[in-house]
């Protein structure tokens, strides 16, 4: 293991560092807190998975990119105690936004945001202040000027290149277990052509690319001790992408009575509640920048990610679990009905989803 105090040496940061200590449970990058002496402010030092987020350059340049314009926007506004508002990260002494070890990792440093929690459990009073920060972040970040940022997974949402990729798994049927999910391929096929909509208007120029958090879970909004939002958290994967894609994110996590992998599927099943809340919150604040059609097409995005995510998972089973990490060899089959059920169960709302919405248009 590489020395971490002396990676953090290599960062611009105030103050002597007292500890560097491992920090939060992120599944994708190791984090550490570094706490400094005499008043100094702290830090978070995270190691990049580039195995993940390959360009490192391009993910830091749109980290920075994006905090950079909240911050004038905050700053605009006569926001207070502005670095508690949005993610600070911490330049190397040669002023670069990561620092590359001998070794071949890649690691950042950010201010540490004191005094602050995120949370995981979702009712309707927290998902309506979860859409309202969602629906803020967007906001304040449609007009970002050109160039566009750089997609740090390309095609992560792209359902287009997720069928495609799906289709190929079908044909290999590396693990020889197609017999056995068949009837599942079959359903997804049934919906492709529909869940291709949003990749096609957006050809035909009626649906637009916009600045996406594109991992919209409650976790990543960081709330103060009294629980008032501090800001959004977690910006690996903000990229161009479909409004609806980051709304749907949320729906398929947030509005699921069951586990992502429930074993039970009578467990699994959508919470019109949470939509009702999420949406309420959203539009209030992302309203102002979003066409009639995105508007209108915020429902379906609740379908394409939990669509998206059955696809993924069922393409991943097929391989021979290559990708998730798995706890017993049927996880993955077992997170395919889950996703699955789900989707049949946010069909059946789909109706009273697109009432609700055009109530609020």
């Amino acid at each position: 293991m590489e020395n971490l105090l002396e990676i953090v040496n290599h960062f611009a940061i105030h103050g002597k560092v007292k500890n560097v200590s491992p920090f939060g449970n992120g599944h994708i990058n190791d984090s550490y807190w570094v706490q400094t002496l005499s008043g100094a402010p702290h830090y978070v030092l995270q190691r990049i998975n580039h195995q993940i987020f390959k360009d490192v350059e391009a993910l830091q340049n749109n980290i920075q990119r994006v905090t950079e314009h909240i911050r004038g926007k905050l700053a605009a506004q006569n926001t207070p105690d502005v670095d508690r508002r949005v993610l600070t990260l911490v330049s190397t002494l040669d002023g670069k936004l990561y620092h590359k070890t001998p070794d071949g990792n890649y690691w950042r440093v950010m201010l540490y945001i004191a005094d602050s929690q995120s949370v995981d459990a979702v009712s309707p009073e927290l998902s309506y202040t979860a859409g309202r920060a969602f629906g803020n972040f967007q906001s304040m970040l449609a007009d970002v000027p050109a160039p566009p940022l750089v997609e740090t997974i390309p095609n992560f949402h792209n359902i287009e290149a997720r069928l495609a990729t799906f289709r190929e798994s079908v044909k290999a049927n590396r693990a020889r277990r197609l017999s056995k999910v068949a009837y599942v391929v079959d359903e997804i096929e049934k919906r492709a052509g529909d869940m291709c909509q949003a990749e096609q208007l957006h050809r035909q120029g009626q649906l637009p690319k916009r600045i996406n958090h594109c991992d919209t879970k409650v976790n990543n909004v960081l709330f103060d001790n009294d629980g008032n939002v501090l800001c959004v958290i977690d910006l690996d994967t903000v990229m161009p992408g479909f409004v609806v894609s980051d709304f749907g994110d949320f729906m398929r996590t947030g509005a699921n009575h069951g586990q992502e992998d429930d074993e039970n599927l009578d467990n699994v099943y959508f919470l019109m509640d949470i939509f009702e809340a999420y949406t309420k919150g959203y539009l209030e604040t992302a309203k102002s920048f979003l066409t009639p059609l995105e508007i209108k097409l915020l429902p379906f995005g609740a379908k394409l990610l939990t669509y998206m995510q059955t696809v993924r998972f069922l393409t991943d089973y097929l391989d021979g679990d290559i990708y998730y990490k798995i706890k017993h060899p049927e996880h993955n089959w077992q997170r395919t009905q889950a996703q699955f059920k789900l989707l049949q169960s946010i069909e059946s709302n789909y109706d009273a989803m697109c009432q609700y919405i055009a109530k609020n248009l």
